[in-house]
């Protein structure tokens, strides 16, 4: 008998697109799985998840707002709310499980899952877990993780190490390298560095390229410069109309897989999603861990990496100042770079979103 599941949570990319593949994952063992999204009103899933062909409910839910006590105030009424509305969606849904990739909405779905006795399985995407995880650790059947060491935030018995789902699409390069440098029109003759800061973009990667760009204009390297929709008008205005020819500067990375494919260095923040499809990439990477995230996990997932020797760790404050110069000298080593990018490739999962798939059915049948 087919399988009715939710999968809830999102906020950010490196949620909704995880969901997103353990969904599709699902429909592939069985096309007549039913599945239903559970997100935050007025966050990026409420637009993701229906292009994806996926229904979606929202719950009018936030979360502590570190810098505004006032918007605080709301958050008890919100959470109970939440917790009322999510209880009814499961009372109409009747799922058989339900899967929580990590956001708001994640918290109140799986509480009011455990609450009426559906099982549940909860994602967690980085290597050090959130708070909300923690807690609802506890009640879960499974816990998926993407990093070793884990157990010091949930049962031991409970943790299967899957990797986290990534996008495939994006990490399909083999072959690819002529047809990426076309698309960016660059030379085949020179080293060409990746600088994504992922769709909003990173002010601190930005920074960094425009304060080194002399340096790396006079070294004769090519880069893809990704600055976010944020940044793109001010960096292309500030650039001017007669900007060097190697400095590629796009908004948006639409075809992520050539932009992986033309890359000799990339340069990224350490977003747990991001790091999944670096692994597979095999490319050699500097990390640039965000500074603001909740419990700083991206600082904890680069460091992850650099203990496996499989990427160079720049903190953000010392990026302006030194990012451009470590690229330079990793460019130039080429056994450096031959070491980084076996022992990255070794940390690869590239079929997390199949074995997350079977433990949710798992887990259903185990109920």
């Amino acid at each position: 008998m087919s399988k009715r599941i939710i999968i809830s949570g999102g906020g950010t990319g490196g949620h909704i697109f995880p969901a997103i593949a353990i969904a599709n994952a699902l429909k592939k063992l069985d096309p007549a799985t039913e599945i239903l999204f559970v997100g935050a009103s007025g966050r990026m899933e409420m637009e993701k998840v229906p292009a994806a062909g996926y229904k979606i409910i929202g719950l009018d839910i936030q979360g502590i707002q570190r810098k505004s006590i006032i918007k605080n105030l709301m958050f008890p009424v919100k959470l109970i709310n939440s917790v009322r509305k999510a209880i009814r969606i499961i009372k109409d849904f009747k799922p058989d499980a339900a899967v929580g990739v990590g956001g708001y909405a994640s918290g109140p779905l799986l509480y009011a899952a455990s609450l009426r006795g559906i099982p549940t399985l909860i994602q967690e995407q980085n290597s050090y877990a959130g708070i909300t995880n923690k807690w609802l650790g506890a009640k879960a059947r499974k816990i998926c993780v993407a990093f070793d060491g884990m157990e010091k935030f949930f049962p031991f018995d409970k943790i299967i190490k899957t990797g986290n789902p990534i996008r495939k699409e994006s990490v399909n390069i083999a072959g690819k390298h002529m047809q990426a440098l076309e698309l960016f029109k660059l030379s085949s003759f020179k080293k060409t560095i990746l600088v994504t800061g992922g769709s909003l973009g990173a002010r601190t990667l930005n920074n960094s390229i425009q304060a080194g760009i002399d340096k790396l204009i006079a070294a004769d390297v090519q880069v893809i410069w990704q600055t976010g929709k944020f940044y793109y008008k001010t960096i292309v205005e500030q650039l001017g109309p007669n900007r060097h020819p190697d400095i590629c500067v796009v908004e948006f990375l639409n075809r992520m897989d050539l932009a992986y494919a033309a890359a000799d260095v990339i340069i990224s923040r350490a977003g747990a999603g991001t790091i999944a499809e670096l692994c597979v990439v095999k490319k050699p990477v500097i990390l640039v861990p965000s500074p603001n995230v909740a419990e700083d996990h991206q600082t904890k997932n680069a460091l992850a990496l650099v203990e496996e020797n499989a990427a160079v760790f720049v903190a953000d404050r010392d990026a302006e100042t030194k990012l451009v110069d470590k690229v330079l000298a990793l460019l130039n080593d080429n056994d450096k770079q031959k070491k980084l990018s076996n022992n990255i490739g070794k940390l690869a999962l590239p079929d997390a979103d199949e074995v997350i798939a079977k433990e949710v059915i798992q887990i259903t049948n185990n109920n």
